[in-house]
């Protein structure tokens, strides 16, 4: 397994910066953002931009691989996380418009893979967000194929604000509806593993992965600590605000030992990005680097 990480927190610094630093590091892989360049998410990290995929050409995209490579890097993914089930029409066409960019650039490169989300409208119950993602993704899936590019959803539910309770912006996150994607679309969509989400739904890690191992395409590095007061404050029902804590692994309550594990026996060796959304590490990009080494030393010594 090669170690890297989710190009996101460095908004303002050049693709190949980032990757001299990387690689000065130890790390020998990135998944790089690819939001629209013109377009800054209120997500945190939504909005960075590492490849403008509105404009790129092939010798461009085989350029950034080539320079990459040269630096002893490779790209695990292409990463872009809007909603595609948006309930604005007109947002979700714009944002599925600029994910086909993104396939297309995937393709011109030779990165077999780019990661997204499901997504979902947080007013409607799962089944009938599916009933929804059956009508959208069936032509994206397509465009994917035409590409030579796979498809990797993240498992999380998108329930941490107020705007996104009660349904989530998401809804591949559970193994119930693991299975209707599975089957829907015969494997051609695959998992963006990350236990951090399923920690926190007291979804079982290593049973997911036991399941699901054959779908896995992609690992995401990232914990989640339980926040006991804000638990017994809150519940387990309220909004997803005041309890759950994402954190970089090593500093929550996700078992990596077990994960790696289960990842091995389940055949899993690709890459295992560090997805970085610890606030403790966050303002400076030296706050978010010092992040990064911290989670390079609890996982480096997994990833041989």
């Amino acid at each position: 397994m090669k170690l890297g990480f989710l190009t996101a927190p460095f908004p303002a610094t050049p693709l190949l910066e980032v990757a001299n630093w990387a690689r000065s590091e130890g790390f020998a892989a990135l998944e790089i953002a690819c939001w629209p360049v013109t377009a800054g998410g209120a997500r945190r990290y939504a909005g960075t931009s590492h490849i403008d995929v509105a404009s790129l050409s092939e010798a461009e995209g085989k350029e950034i691989v080539l320079s990459l490579a040269e630096r002893g890097i490779e790209i695990s993914a292409l990463g872009y996380y809007p909603n595609p089930l948006h309930p604005d029409v007109q947002h979700r066409d714009t944002v599925v418009a600029h994910l086909k960019k993104v396939i297309t650039a995937a393709g011109k490169m030779g990165v077999g893979l780019v990661n997204t989300f499901c997504g979902g409208d947080a007013a409607k119950n799962v089944d009938d967000n599916w009933k929804e993602a059956e009508k959208l993704w069936p032509a994206i899936i397509a465009h994917a194929r035409d590409a030579g590019v796979k498809l990797a959803f993240e498992n999380c539910p998108m329930i941490f604000s107020d705007d996104e309770w009660p349904g989530g912006h998401n809804i591949a996150y559970s193994p119930r509806i693991w299975r209707r994607i599975v089957e829907a679309w015969n494997g051609e969509v695959g998992i963006n593993y990350d236990p951090s989400h399923l920690v926190w739904q007291m979804i079982d890690p290593t049973r997911f992965i036991r399941e699901f191992g054959p779908h896995i395409r992609h690992v995401h590095g990232k914990d989640m600590m339980i926040d006991r007061d804000g638990l017994y404050e809150r519940g387990i029902l309220s909004e997803g605000i005041g309890w759950q804590v994402p954190r970089l692994p090593g500093l929550g309550e996700v078992d990596w030992g077990s994960v790696f594990a289960a990842l091995y026996r389940a055949g899993y060796d690709g890459p295992v990005i560090i997805e970085h959304e610890d606030r403790n590490f966050e303002g400076s990009d030296e706050l978010v680097k010092r992040g990064f080494l911290l989670a390079r030393d609890i996982l480096a010594p997994y990833c041989k």
